[in-house]
């Protein structure tokens, strides 16, 4: 690859005007790419501002239809729920409980609008007392008794009428054990939307407020990936690509974009990438004293996602960046 010297070569040429720089423009973010994650609560008639994450809310059930529609009317084509039931027990018991508060968002959500994509979290941490993300005896997080439970979880997901679930408990082999329970119950159609690469990250300090899920003790690195490890990530990914998984995920991603490129490199399988509560929230407390232009920092963040090879991008920023698509004009 050569080119001219200067002043035969100038790369100005094609900058000079906005339709110029559209046309040679190498990534383009579209609203076809973005999920918006949601929590939903048991409690009736919520929508409770999580103040650590400004513009995100907590939504009751009953108020949920009234989001989907408006949510669907932006051209967004699918949401990620997680769960904030009344009681939490050892086990968690609220997340496969047929009336549980994602099972009954993911009906009432199904009937209002049929069309939306409904991918489910699969975890035990926003339903344990603990608040770990699987089964403790003697104090450690337990691995193989935790996937019975995770896999009874996502087939009740799928029984209520979820569109994907998404385990993100970092348990090995727990790819294998739903791909086992969906297929053995009849939703061998259902996908798999594995975290696969998950971070024992600090920029998830706000989404573990809004779903009241911090660990009660010790923390979660002993199942979570060490951020320092990359060849270690292709290793769980592929792990998660031979138990069955059929989408793949890099979470958090704007620290972990080098990450992303080597997934992207070694899989063919939709990549998706979680920009996550910190990542916003640092962006919106920055924009709220005037530091950064949010929507210009938002836009450039997302696309940097993109560019790095995520063909989905889970974000705060969904409706936003929609409705600046749909209407000209950002809503954060």
């Amino acid at each position: 690859m050569s080119s001219e010297p200067f002043p035969v070569t100038r790369m100005r040429r094609l900058r000079r005007t906005e339709n110029l720089r559209r046309m040679v423009r190498e990534t383009t973010l579209s609203v076809d790419d973005l999920i918006y994650p949601l929590f939903v609560t048991q409690r009736a008639e919520v929508k409770e501002e999580i103040a650590s994450m400004p513009g995100n809310y907590r939504w009751s059930v009953d108020l949920l239809p009234t989001e989907m529609e408006a949510i669907a009317a932006l051209g967004i084509p699918a949401v990620l729920l997680f769960g904030i039931p009344e009681t939490k027990d050892e086990v968690g018991s609220g997340a496969y409980a047929e009336n549980g508060v994602v099972q009954e968002a993911v009906r009432a959500i199904k009937k209002a609008v049929p069309d939306l994509v409904v991918i489910t979290d699969v975890c035990l941490c926003e339903y344990t007392s603990h608040g770990h993300c699987g089964v403790i005896q003697n104090g450690e997080v337990r691995n193989d008794p935790t996937l019975e439970l995770l896999a009874r979880t996502a087939l009740s997901h799928a029984q209520a009428g979820a569109d994907i679930v998404a385990p993100s408990d970092m348990m090995d082999g727990r790819v294998a054990a739903i791909r086992r329970s969906l297929d053995g119950n009849g939703f061998e159609q259902t996908p798999i939307l594995s975290y696969a690469a998950k971070y024992a990250s600090a920029f998830y300090g706000p989404f573990r407020e809004a779903a009241d899920s911090a660990p009660q003790f010790g923390d979660r690195r002993g199942y979570q990936m060490d951020p320092p490890n990359r060849r270690e990530a292709l290793r769980e990914v592929q792990l998660d690509i031979d138990e069955g998984a059929d989408l793949v995920m890099v979470k958090p991603a704007l620290a972990y974009l080098d990450v992303l490129r080597e997934v992207r490199t070694m899989t063919d399988l939709p990549l998706a990438a979680y920009n996550v509560s910190g990542e916003f929230s640092m962006v919106k407390a920055a924009a709220q004293r005037g530091w950064l232009d949010e929507q210009r920092t938002a836009l450039e963040i997302l696309t940097a996602i993109k560019r790095a090879g995520a063909d989905l991008i889970l974000t705060y920023w969904a409706k936003d960046v929609a409705n600046l698509f749909l209407r000209g004009t950002w809503t954060g």
